[in-house]
């Protein structure tokens, strides 16, 4: 390269998993990088409840992904966080509603507020389901988070879609999943992506 160039560096050595960055004028500093991490995918066959824990405090994003994930009997999921204090058990914001898939394209399904967790449980049916789809969890700041989801639940046929809100009051490291009743999981597998 013809010329000169000068870059200044930082005093120290940042923090773990820092990047250098520019201020575009030769100034370089360290910041937090971009990152998404995949965790263990955990088999959902057996228990009431699958949980996920030591998510880092730099996570901005939680994708729940499920893969033919069922429970014993009729029932319905249920989404909470937590921090280290542990699960949040009220004080969300949460409903859903569904849409059948069949021949008959009608729509059915429940829309209440759900206060212990972000719910699922957007169908009225006697058939219990497997079920496939995403559930995002998203930071506002100030340790405020916003969910939505969609699940396709193959014995019932149908499309679920749900959302809420909760204010953890503290800084966010776990996800449970759960039944919303007492029905344990039974087959699939439950994996979790985060993202800062």
């Amino acid at each position: 390269m013809a010329g000169s160039n000068t870059l200044v560096l930082p005093t120290g050595n940042g923090s773990a998993d820092q990047a250098l960055v520019t201020n575009g004028s030769g100034t370089l500093s360290f910041a937090d990088r971009g990152r998404m991490v995949l965790a263990t995918a955990q088999n959902s066959t057996s228990g009431t409840s699958i949980d996920f824990t030591g998510i880092p405090s730099w996570v901005k994003r939680v994708t729940v992904m499920f893969n033919g994930v069922s429970l014993s009997g009729v029932d319905t999921y249920l989404f909470q966080l937590g921090t280290s204090s542990g699960f949040v058990t009220s004080g969300y914001n949460s409903g859903a509603t569904s849409v059948s898939v069949s021949t008959s394209n009608t729509t059915s399904g429940s829309a209440t507020n759900v206060t212990t967790g972000i719910t699922a449980n957007g169908w009225s049916s006697s058939t219990a389901g497997v079920a496939y789809g995403h559930v995002f969890f998203t930071t506002l700041g100030s340790n405020q988070w916003v969910a939505t989801g969609t699940l396709y639940v193959s014995g019932n046929l149908r499309v679920v879609t749900f959302g809420g809100a909760i204010n953890l009051g503290g800084t966010l490291d776990r996800v449970r999943i759960a039944s919303e009743t007492t029905n344990t999981f039974d087959a699939g597998t439950i994996n979790i992506l985060y993202e800062g």
